[in-house]
C-alpha cells in the first residue's frame, strides 16, 4: 500500500545495514523495501547527526518521532465541525421507533445543504456510536469486589403432591480477582431470600470483600440512579454488619458487572446441563446437588492459568476482611411513636418496650428479629431489648424512666419492708402486715409510701411509736397512723391509754358495775 509506514524493526534493520557498509541496492534486496524509500529514511536520519548506537537506545516511539517526525494532528473540516455537535441528538433520534438514517440525513441536508453526502453521514454516525461503546479493562485487586446477580433462566423443583414444576431463582456471585464463584437456589428474589443468599455467600468465601456490586433489584436498591442510587435500608444494615460497602451497577450497564454476567453464562454450560433430567422435590435437595457442581466449576483449570479455587487460595482468601463473630440476622423495620408512658408498642407481638423518657412523643425507628429489638432515633441507637412475644406485657429498663417513675417502678413488698426496717423493726412489721391484710399487695403500696413520707415529716421515733400502737390495735391502715400521730397517742403506751379511759368513766346510779353479773 502506498505511503504505508515501515515498522520499527524494518527501520532498525536498515540503519544497522547502513552502518555496516551496505548500499541502498543491497539493503533493498535484504529488506524488501524500495531503494527510494531507504534513501529517504537514511537522509532523515543523517540530518539528525546521531550515531547508530545512540539511535538504537531509543524506544520505538522516540525513533519514530526522530525519523518520521511528530504525528500530524487530525484535521477537521468545516462540515465536520458542524456535524459533530449534532451527532448526540441524531443518535438519540435514531433510537425512536420507525426512525431511519436516511430520514435523519434528509433532515440534516435541509438545514445544511452543503453538508456531507449520505455515505459520509452514515460513516460518522457509526464512528460516534463506536466511541460510545468503548470499553475499559479493569484490574480488580484481591479482596476488593464481589459481583452478584440472579440467573435469567430458572431451575425448578417438583411439588411432591401435585407433580407441578415450581420455578426457583438461582443466585450467582463471583469475586473480582480470582473469579471464585458461589451458586445457590432460592424460591424468590425478595429481601429475606436475597439477604440470606448474601450471608451464605460470605460464609462460603470465609471472608468479606470490601465492596459488593449488586444489580438494581428491589431487594438491594430502592431507587436506581447512575449517580446516586438509593439503597434498600435492610441491605445497608447488612453491609454495615459485615463492614463492607454496597456499590450498585448503573442501570442498563451490564458491562459494569460483566464478570458475573460471564459467570452466569458458564453456570448454564457447566451446571445447568448436569441437572437436566434430574428431579428434586425440595429446595434443600436441589442446593445439595449444586454443591459438588459448584466445586467442580471452581476446580476447573482456566486456559493457561490456575483454577479459580487455586487463584482464590493463593491470591484472594487472605485479602478478605474477617467475618464478624455473629452472623447477620434479618431485621424487620417499622416506625413507632413513643407513648406517654415512655414505651413503644410492637404490633407484631402486642408487647411494649421502654424508651428513654426524653423521647416521649418522638417518632423512632424499630429494628427487630426473633431475638432482639433495637430502637433508633435519627439513626442513633437509644434502646435495645431482648424480644418478648408475650401479649400485653411490658419490658422496661429502669434507666429509661423519669426520676419519679423510677421510684414508683421499684415498689414491691420487699422494697417497703426493707425501707420500714431501716427506720425500725416495728415499722417494717407494720408495713408487711398492711400489705398482707389487702387482697392484692399492690393496693397497699401507696399507703406504705404515705407512711414512709410521714416518717420524713415527724421523725423515726414518732412513726415507730405510731406503728407500734396501730399494731396493738390490730388496725393496719394509713388513716390509723395519721390519727395516732394527730392525737399524740404514740407518746403513751397501750395499757396507760386503757387505764386512762377507765379512770375517766363517770359514776352514775344507772351503771351497775361488773359485780352485778357475778
Amino acid at each position: 500500500m502506498a505511503n504505508r509506514p515501515l515498522t520499527m524493526n524494518k527501520i532498525r534493520q536498515i540503519l544497522r545495514g547502513h552502518f555496516e557498509g551496505h548500499g541502498s541496492k543491497q539493503l533493498s534486496k535484504l529488506t524488501g523495501v524500495s531503494r527510494n524509500t531507504i534513501k529517504s529514511y537514511l537522509k532523515r536520519f543523517q540530518q539528525t547527526g546521531m550515531l547508530f548506537e545512540e539511535a538504537n537506545q531509543l524506544s520505538d516511539e522516540g525513533l519514530a518521532e526522530l525519523i518520521l517526525g511528530p504525528p500530524s494532528p487530525l484535521l477537521k473540516s468545516g462540515r465536520l465541525e458542524v456535524l459533530l455537535p449534532l451527532l448526540p441528538g441524531i443518535v438519540k433520534q435514531l433510537r425512536k421507533k420507525g426512525m431511519t438514517r436516511q430520514r435523519l440525513w434528509e433532515e440534516y441536508r435541509l438545514k445544511h445543504p452543503d453538508g456531507f453526502q449520505s455515505s459520509q453521514f452514515r460513516k460518522y454516525i457509526r464512528e460516534y456510536v463506536g466511541r460510545q461503546r468503548l470499553t475499559m479493562h479493569f484490574e480488580h485487586p484481591a479482596g476488593e469486589k464481589v459481583f452478584i446477580d440472579y440467573a435469567g433462566k430458572k431451575l425448578h423443583v417438583t411439588d411432591p403432591d401435585t407433580g407441578e414444576y415450581v420455578p426457583v431463582e438461582v443466585f450467582v456471585a463471583t469475586l473480582g480477582c480470582s473469579q471464585y464463584t458461589y451458586v445457590e437456589a432460592t424460591f424468590t428474589q425478595k429481601k429475606p431470600d436475597f439477604i440470606g443468599s448474601c450471608r451464605r455467600m460470605l460464609e462460603f468465601f470465609g471472608g468479606v470483600p470490601r465492596v459488593i456490586v449488586p444489580d438494581n433489584l428491589k431487594s438491594a436498591v430502592t431507587k436506581g440512579s447512575k449517580y446516586s442510587p438509593v439503597l434498600n435500608e435492610t441491605f445497608e444494615i447488612f453491609a454495615e454488619h459485615y463492614n463492607t460497602t454496597i456499590l450498585p451497577a448503573r442501570p442498563r450497564q451490564p458491562r459494569e458487572k460483566s464478570l458475573v454476567e460471564g459467570a452466569v453464562r458458564l453456570v448454564y454450560q457447566r451446571i445447568y446441563v448436569e441437572l437436566q433430567g434430574k428431579v428434586f422435590f425440595f429446595l434443600e435437595s436441589l442446593n445439595e446437588a449444586l454443591v459438588p457442581l459448584v466445586n467442580n466449576y471452581n476446580d476447573y483449570a482456566l486456559r493457561g492459568q490456575e483454577s479459580r479455587r487455586e487463584q482464590f487460595e493463593t491470591l484472594e482468601r487472605n485479602s478478605l476482611l474477617a467475618l464478624p463473630e455473629l452472623p447477620y440476622q434479618l431485621m424487620e423495620v417499622k416506625v413507632c411513636t413513643v407513648m406517654k408512658n415512655t414505651h413503644i408498642r410492637l404490633g407484631e407481638d402486642k408487647h411494649y418496650y421502654s424508651v428513654p423518657h426524653q423521647y416521649m412523643g418522638k417518632k423512632v425507628k424499630v429494628l427487630f428479629n426473633d431475638d432482639r429489638v433495637e430502637i433508633f432515633y435519627q439513626y442513633h441507637p437509644i434502646a435495645k431489648h431482648k424480644r418478648d412475644k408475650r401479649k400485653h406485657k411490658y419490658t422496661t429498663l429502669r434507666d429509661h424512666l423519669a426520676g419519679n417513675h423510677k421510684y414508683v417502678s421499684g415498689w414491691s413488698y420487699e422494697f417497703f419492708v426493707d425501707e420500714g426496717n431501716k427506720i425500725g423493726k416495728e415499722v417494717g412489721t407494720f408495713l408487711a402486715s398492711l400489705m398482707e391484710s389487702i387482697p392484692h399487695r399492690e393496693q397497699g403500696y401507696k399507703s406504705c409510701s404515705g407512711i414512709l413520707h410521714l416518717a420524713r415529716k415527724v421523725g423515726t421515733q414518732r412513726i415507730t411509736g405510731a406503728c407500734k400502737r396501730a399494731s396493738e390495735y390490730g388496725v393496719y391502715t394509713y388513716p390509723m397512723i395519721e390519727q395516732i400521730l394527730s392525737k399524740n397517742l404514740d407518746a403513751i403506751s397501750f395499757s396507760d391509754e386503757q387505764l386512762d379511759e377507765s379512770s375517766q368513766m363517770p359514776k352514775h346510779h344507772n351503771i351497775r358495775g361488773n359485780k352485778y353479773f357475778s
